[in-house]
């Protein structure tokens, strides 16, 4: 793992490291140079199969391909090539369209959460500086008064009062527009969720995205041509879109979205759709499916696997879903900047708490805190760096914070974490989380475990606030399970006989719900706010 470049070229056997389980791809798998390329392979291989299901509404891969085709040509004739899309819709059908569509036309897609403030998507818009905006009637306003400002020269309606994307894909026609995307060319650019500061805007090559998705197929193989996968995620966010448009076109499966996440719809699809894989997402997703009450009666007998990423699942949901479901959840992590990262293997052992080995031809590393160059030792907590292809090239127009994130070759992601003795991955916090009180490090993640075991509770988070003796003091922000009582004292009580005094919560609030982002993570900054 790299440990002898900074200690004097000690073997891993001999410091006492044991080396992780490796992922391999394998060679017989589909290599395509864009995922364009591999709409194309479809749609000639498999062109009367579902290629993308939402609702009642459906598409075979060879009207998908035909639709993609007709935006292409149309984005292209307005200047698409070589410039930027912003893509601001919500989960639809006309959405993944336009994402495939930009692409196609030699564009690189900024997809942005339309539920954003004028002065949130005006930033994204300008970070972007998109030629070209798409978004759907209901938005059109909004994009026509914004675009001069963000420097956009055409705003185009996609849907119903726009342009239909029906006559395209009834066309007979699947050329797009050559010269097609080259593996080297900018396919995309995720912005960062923005919960501990400024959204920026990371860029990715497509050989960078199809990287994404070999090393998500490593660890969570779907069956070629064959898996139905559902996507609750919203498209502008990095695990939306691999769901939306990359992982499940790489395999040649249908995607089959809900356009907004409502519990009842989404048990309703795995039945009606026949679901094979749930794509899931943020343990809030689960938590909101077990508290529905179609839960118990819902099928889900054409499940195989579930995944989950973007915040961590508490090991009580985790063993309660597959009890009741039949299938697991399997943990991993990724980022915007590099997707993903490290995941449990659905072929071989699952650590519940654990996000998994190191994907793919990826190379993971801990490091100390204050340098961010001393590698640590298995078992030692510090920040995860990485390398490996699906790293992005760097944030649009943030040279200062590309050199930050990016330094030697590495990826430094921000998040505190630690091999343990089978190379197996464990996420203790993000580094700006952590609270220092009184010189000692506390975790949030650690406590916010120990409070989600109470019987009581449905949700907490805990984020640190300042304390004139110690620097900093551990908040705990707490919602009750529906008709659950818990009392101040007997929390503090529950703290006291399970945790050391400066990681006990000095302060406790009770909330109806805790506040989330717009992909269903905690918000923590909301909590600091408050």
């Amino acid at each position: 793992m790299g440990r002898e470049e900074a200690q004097g070229g000690k073997s891993e056997e001999e410091d006492g490291r044991v080396k992780p389980p490796v992922y391999r791809i394998d060679p017989a798998a589909p290599h395509h140079a864009t995922v364009v390329h591999a709409l194309q392979r479809n749609a000639a291989a498999i062109g009367a199969q579902d290629g993308i299901a939402v609702e009642a509404r459906t598409l075979s891969y060879r009207a998908y391909a035909a639709a993609v085709a007709g935006l292409a040509h149309r984005l292209r004739a307005l200047g698409a090539g070589g410039e930027r899309v912003a893509v601001v819709m919500p989960n639809g059908l006309e959405t993944a369209v336009a994402l495939l569509g930009a692409m196609a036309a030699g564009a690189q897609v900024a997809p942005i959460n339309p539920g954003f403030t004028d002065p949130e998507v005006l930033r994204a818009l300008r970070d972007a500086e998109p030629r070209i905006i798409l978004c759907r009637a209901d938005w059109a306003d909004r994009a026509r008064r914004l675009a001069p400002e963000a420097g956009a020269a055409h705003v185009v309606v996609l849907g119903e009062g726009g342009e239909r994307i029906e006559p395209w894909a009834a066309g007979t026609s699947l050329a797009l527009p050559e010269p097609l995307p080259q593996p080297g060319d900018l396919a995309a650019m995720f912005f960062t969720g923005g919960t501990t500061g400024v959204p920026k805007a990371a860029q990715h090559r497509h050989e960078g995205l199809m990287a994404h998705a070999r090393a998500a197929l490593g660890c969570w193989p779907l069956e070629q041509d064959r898996e139905r996968v559902l996507n609750v995620a919203p498209a502008f966010h990095i695990w939306g879109f691999w769901f939306t448009a990359l992982v499940p076109m790489h395999a040649g499966a249908t995607t089959v979205i809900v356009p907004v996440y409502k519990p009842a719809a989404v048990l309703e699809a795995f039945a009606r759709q026949r679901i094979t894989v749930f794509a899931g997402g943020p343990s809030a997703i689960y938590v909101g499916l077990r508290g529905n009450e179609n839960y118990r009666a819902t099928d889900f007998s054409h499940l195989k696997f579930c995944l989950s990423g973007g915040a961590p699942c508490a090991e009580e949901l985790l063993t309660a879903w597959e009890r009741e479901t039949g299938t697991a959840i399997f943990e991993g992590i990724g980022m915007s900047e590099a997707a993903p990262i490290a995941g449990n293997p659905v072929k071989g052992r699952r650590k519940i708490r654990s996000v998994g080995p190191p994907v793919a031809d990826t190379k993971i590393e801990i490091v100390d805190l204050d340098t961010g160059t001393r590698v640590l030792p298995q078992g030692e907590a510090g920040e995860i760096r990485l390398k490996g292809p699906q790293v992005m090239v760097g944030y649009r127009n943030r040279p200062d914070e590309t050199a930050h994130a990016l330094r030697g070759g590495w990826l430094y992601t921000g998040d505190i974490g630690y091999f343990d003795e089978e190379g197996y991955l464990f996420v203790v916090d993000r580094k700006k989380e952590m609270i220092l009180v009184g010189g000692f490090n506390v975790y949030p993640r650690e406590v916010d475990e120990l409070l989600m075991k109470h019987p009581a509770i449905h949700e907490a988070a805990t984020v640190g606030v300042p304390d004139s003796f110690s620097g900093e003091a551990v908040k705990a922000y707490v919602a009750l399970k529906p008709g659950a009582a818990l009392t101040r004292e007997a929390l503090e009580a529950y703290c006291e006989a399970n945790l050391v005094k400066y990681k006990r919560p000095k302060h406790i609030e009770f909330l109806a719900a805790l506040p989330k982002t717009s992909v269903g993570k905690l918000d923590k900054l909301a909590l600091k706010r408050m």
